[in-house]
């Protein structure tokens, strides 16, 4: 599976962004998938992850009720909508696919990964 991940940008804190990750190569409806940061000096991070369905999510505390994760198979796309951005929430943004219908939270977990995308929040 190749990942490409956009939609990145540099928005005001309280402002919005929605990040997307299309994917190519297999079966997208076969993967679970997920969306990691990594801020400077710091370890890459579990943002949200949806099953292969869409039918479960699962979001880390620091980013529930703010961000919502999505994905629509028919278009090998999952999505990534962020409101009431931080600047803690800078970071680059990775997307990653799992083989399997659940998803997970730890990076070793995940079998592919997209390249990354900046997300940079102002205060």
């Amino acid at each position: 599976v190749q990942l490409q991940a956009s939609g990145g940008g540099l928005v005001q804190a309280g402002g919005s962004l929605r990040l997307s990750c299309a994917a190519s190569g297999r079966t997208f409806s076969s993967y679970a998938m997920g969306w990691f940061r990594q801020a400077p000096g710091k370890e890459r991070e579990f943002v949200a992850a949806i099953s292969w369905s869409g039918g479960s999510t699962y979001y880390a505390d620091s980013v529930k009720g703010r961000f919502t994760i999505s994905r629509d198979n028919a278009k090998n796309t999952v999505y990534l909508q962020m409101n009431s951005l931080k600047p803690e929430d800078t970071a680059v943004y990775y997307c990653a696919a799992r083989y399997g219908s659940s998803w997970a939270t730890a990076p070793h977990e995940y079998d592919y990964w997209g390249q990354g995308t900046q997300v940079t929040v102002s205060s």
